[in-house]
Formats: C-alpha cells, sequence, structure tokens
C-alpha cells in the first residue's frame, strides 16, 4: 500500500467529527450510555489509525479503518446497562448477552445507508484468526483486514486501561498477553477434530505483523512521556537553581551596609521572580523578601498563581 501520512488530529479528519450530522448523532450517542465506553471508543480508534501508519496504509484505508474502530461497539447501547456497566465477572449468560453487541452493532450499521460502510468494525472486531472468536468463529482467510487491526487495538486498550469492573494493568503484563495471543495454538479448543487443527494450528488469535506494529505505536508513547518527564525534571531542576540564586540573594541583601547594595541584590530577586512565579515558595520560606514588593504586586503574582493552578 502506498505510504500517505493520515494525521488523526487534522482538523478535516475524524478526530474534529468532521462527518455528516446522521454519523455524528449516532457517535454521540455513546456519551449518554457511559464515559468507560466513549472513551474506550476513542481509544481504539486513535490506536487504529497510528498502526495503520505503521502499516503503511493509503489515507483513505486509514480513515476508513478509523471510522470503522470508533463504532466498532456502537453496539454495547442496547446491552442492558447492569451488565455493561457490571463491577464483577459475568456470568456465562451475562456474557452471551455481552457478546450480542457486535451483531448489534453490526445491524445498526446496516440499517443506516451512511453508516453501512463501516459494519465489518462492530461484527468482526472479537474474530480470532484461528477460528476462536466470535460471534461466527471465522479463521483469518474470512476475517478483514480492517477487523484484524481493530481487534489488536481494542484488546490493548480494552487490557490496559482501567474500567468500573477491573484496575488498571501495566503496559509491559499486556503486551504480553497480546504476544501470547499471536502465538500459534493460543486458545484452539483440543476436543476439535484432526483436521481443523491442523490447518489453523500455525495461527494465534491475532495477527503478528499488527502486533509488531502496536509495539511501535506503544513505544512511541513511552518515548513522548519519557521526554515530557525529562522537560519537567529540567524545569523543576531551573527551579531549584532559582530558588538558590534567590536565597544567596537575600542573605547578601540582608548583610549589605548600604541601601544601594540591598537595593542591587532586591532587582536581583525580582529579576529572578520575573523568569518564574516563585513567591508561594518565598512566602513559606524568605518572607522578609515580601516587604520590599508592593502588595499590590504580591496580591497580583498570588492570584496569576492560582488561576495557573486552577487550570492544571
Amino acid at each position: 500500500m502506498k505510504n500517505e501520512l493520515f494525521d488523526f488530529y487534522d482538523k478535516t479528519n475524524l478526530k474534529s467529527y468532521n462527518l455528516d450530522e446522521k454519523m455524528r448523532y449516532q457517535l454521540n450517542m455513546l456519551d449518554t450510555l457511559d464515559v468507560f465506553t466513549r472513551k474506550h471508543s476513542e481509544n481504539v480508534a486513535s490506536l487504529t489509525c497510528r498502526i495503520c501508519e505503521y502499516l503503511h496504509c493509503t489515507k483513505g484505508f486509514t480513515e476508513y479503518c478509523t471510522i470503522c474502530a470508533y463504532l466498532h461497539d456502537i453496539g454495547k447501547l442496547y446491552i442492558p446497562p447492569q451488565i455493561l456497566q457490571k463491577p464483577g465477572r459475568l456470568t456465562d449468560e451475562e456474557f452471551e448477552i455481552m457478546k450480542t453487541h457486535t451483531t448489534i452493532g453490526y445491524d445498526i450499521c446496516m440499517k443506516d445507508l451512511k453508516l453501512r460502510p463501516y459494519a465489518a468494525g462492530p461484527l468482526y472486531h472479537h474474530e480470532a484468526l484461528n477460528g476462536t472468536g466470535y460471534p461466527q468463529g471465522l479463521t483469518k482467510k474470512d476475517i478483514p483486514y480492517e477487523a484484524q487491526i481493530i481487534t489488536v487495538a481494542d484488546e490493548y486498550d480494552a487490557i490496559v486501561s482501567k474500567r468500573q469492573y477491573k484496575t488498571h494493568i501495566g503496559i509491559s503484563d499486556t503486551l504480553k498477553l497480546i504476544i501470547e495471543n499471536a502465538q500459534p495454538g493460543k486458545g484452539l479448543d483440543k476436543s476439535s477434530a484432526l483436521s481443523e487443527i491442523s490447518s489453523i494450528a500455525k495461527l494465534g488469535k491475532v495477527n503478528p505483523i499488527i502486533v509488531k506494529c502496536l509495539f511501535k505505536v506503544v513505544l512511541d508513547d513511552i518515548y513522548y512521556e519519557i521526554t515530557c518527564t525529562q522537560s519537567y525534571l529540567d524545569d523543576i531542576q531551573d527551579d531549584l537553581n532559582r530558588f538558590k540564586q534567590i536565597e544567596k540573594y537575600e542573605i547578601k541583601m540582608n548583610e549589605a551596609k548600604t541601601e544601594k547594595k540591598k537595593n542591587y541584590y532586591m532587582e536581583g530577586i525580582k529579576i529572578l521572580l520575573k523568569k518564574k512565579k516563585l513567591l508561594r515558595i518565598i512566602k513559606d520560606f524568605m518572607p522578609n523578601i515580601l516587604k520590599h514588593i508592593p502588595k499590590e504586586k504580591q496580591l497580583l503574582i498570588i492570584f496569576g498563581m492560582k488561576q495557573k493552578s486552577s487550570k492544571n
């Protein structure tokens, strides 16, 4: 496939909801259901888009897959809330009801001409390459490629994200589980006919090529988080260095014999304060400095800091 960059966050693409009113209504219906399903749908769509980029899919196919992914759980609109939001493990009967969200989602899409092209997302995203999935128990040759991509993205986010019915699982443990699901023979029913086993034994549940691309996406995220953390630590170090300099200036200011010298160090402190608003720290540890700052300016600085903290 031709390598075309698809920006998931571009205003002309899905993230900005540049969709017709009917489709936007269908997607926004997830908001009225529960926040976990909506957030999960957004996460899976984003992961699917980024996996497609590493698979060198065309822009058109990437956009198509992304919308399929966004709609993959739309069938959960009609799953009873007491099952969908159950805090504990589902019973066998409840799980059978939960599984119907695939066919329900397919029906929703097929009944709407504008959603019909994306029906593969809801219907096939729980199928497994080795035939152990649902609702039809299809094998690799019968599972659309877009569904194979969505399955990997869906499985990753479903495991790693904290839900109302489970706690958070670490990224490394999640990737291990997905690797296991890509291994041959995973999940096969040993009572199956030997002829069936021989034809699918070389397949795992998910496509290993797609899993490799998922790893690249996850590594990108980890690298980004490390970069942000390092930048944050650099800022903290900068603040500490500035704090030490202010402390030195305060000591010299207090030891100064002339007003000229006192004002000199006070101006240095003010310059450092302009670079970073450390008034809150100074208020706690260096109250003498506040005497040299007009009260109206103190209030302005404090108010500005409160506004910033409230936004964060």
